[in-house]
């Protein structure tokens, strides 16, 4: 069976992740049930992988550091879990081709544009144009999503926020751009409203 690590460590997991940290998942019927879909969003903790894989119904293969997969361990682990690794250090053109090839394969990708964890006090980080890339090249559907909250053990402090699918239609730069300021402004609503609470 395909990404049976996957689904076995999910189906163990989610319980587990869902007892630690009470995360709220909103917006979920957002994520299309087939098709090539981007999951892109806001990076603040190094738990954020998990509460991605742990919402969606369907697989993510998420991008993550070519350091993960030193290994030949941990290389076949994060393989069997459909990760994709990525070289930071260049434009990894291996990683770029195989996230195309999912999603021309109808399946889902998880995405951190940031790059990397946000440990600024900027409510986010430039983005790098992987995620509208990989949409405009594969005309696959971007749903954008914040993650808001902190991870506290035994406390409902964590929120994942999955907004509208859309396609990308116009030059790079511009679809960037959207998506930045679709998520910063999707990210102002939720600690808006966390004040008023």
């Amino acid at each position: 069976m395909k990404y049976i690590l996957y689904k076995v460590i999910r189906t163990l997991g989610y319980p587990i992740f869902l007892l630690l940290y009470r995360p709220q998942f909103v917006g979920r019927e957002n994520i299309p049930n087939e098709g090539g879909v981007i999951l892109a969003g806001n990076h603040t903790n190094n738990l954020d992988a998990a509460i991605m894989l742990a919402g969606p119904k369907r697989v993510v293969h998420m991008l993550a550091k070519k350091e993960l997969f030193k290994s030949k361990i941990s290389n076949r682990f994060f393989r069997s879990m459909g990760c994709i690794p990525v070289d930071r250090s260049i434009h990894d053109e291996n990683a770029k081709s195989e996230a195309v090839s999912v999603l021309e394969n109808g399946e889902v990708i998880g995405i951190f544009p940031e790059g990397t964890v946000n440990r600024t006090d900027k409510i986010i980080l430039p983005f790098k144009y992987g995620a509208v890339s990989f949409a405009k090249k594969t005309n696959s559907y971007i749903v954008p999503f914040t993650i808001t909250g902190k991870y506290k053990l035994f406390r409902r402090s964590i929120k994942i926020t999955y907004g509208k699918p859309y396609k990308v239609k116009d030059d790079l730069e511009k679809e960037n751009n959207k998506l930045m300021n679709i998520i910063s402004d999707m990210l102002k609503k939720e600690k808006n409203s966390e004040k008023r609470k």
